[in-house]
């Protein structure tokens, strides 16, 4: 696999080896003793699987207690996928990097716990999936305003049009007024 490092040391874009032919393709995913070799050394506890339609934007999420590390992945369409510095004592607080992810280019995102997370499905529709370091905590799940204007992230909106928003995304914190992370 290659590691791609991103403009946060800690947020860092993976290619795994896919070997193919006229049958299909085959990649490993998730090697524990390859990524722990590569310096990528995690404990998941718990996988999910998301579809979402053209247009969606998921994000950008956190927990406040209980942080998600978040190994990402995109196995039908394409997203663009996005991870925010929430942690104060950072140099790189406030900051963002983002990717294209897509079932044709194989790339997984590391977004570490301390991150917001969020992306946006430019596809006509996208199967989304990632592992995460520790389980869902609804009481201490906070979001982070997508349109910040202080975070300033370049998302490639279709044609243009706002995304559509989940209630609890569309009032999002600004980061001024967030929670974060020491």
């Amino acid at each position: 696999m290659k590691i791609i490092p991103t403009a946060i040391p800690e947020v860092v874009i993976i290619e795994p080896k896919v070997f193919g032919d006229e049958r299909g393709f085959f990649m490993e995913t998730w090697n524990q003793q390859a990524f722990a070799k590569a310096g990528l050394d995690f404990n998941f506890v718990q996988d999910n699987h998301s579809r979402s339609r053209q247009g969606i934007l998921r994000g950008l999420h956190y927990q406040i207690q209980n942080p998600q590390g978040k190994l990402v992945r995109v196995t039908q369409g394409c997203v663009y996928d996005v991870a925010v510095d929430l942690r104060q004592s950072s140099t790189t607080f406030g900051q963002w990097t983002g990717v294209e992810l897509s079932a044709e280019n194989h790339r997984l995102f590391w977004v570490p716990p301390g991150f917001a997370h969020g992306f946006y499905v430019m596809s006509a529709s996208a199967d989304f999936q990632y592992k995460c370091t520790n389980l869902y905590a609804p009481e201490h799940e906070r979001c982070v305003r997508w349109n910040d204007a202080e975070l300033n992230i370049a998302w490639p909106l279709v044609n243009g049009e706002a995304p559509q928003l989940s209630a609890k995304d569309a009032v999002g914190a600004l980061l001024k007024d967030a929670e974060v992370f020491a």
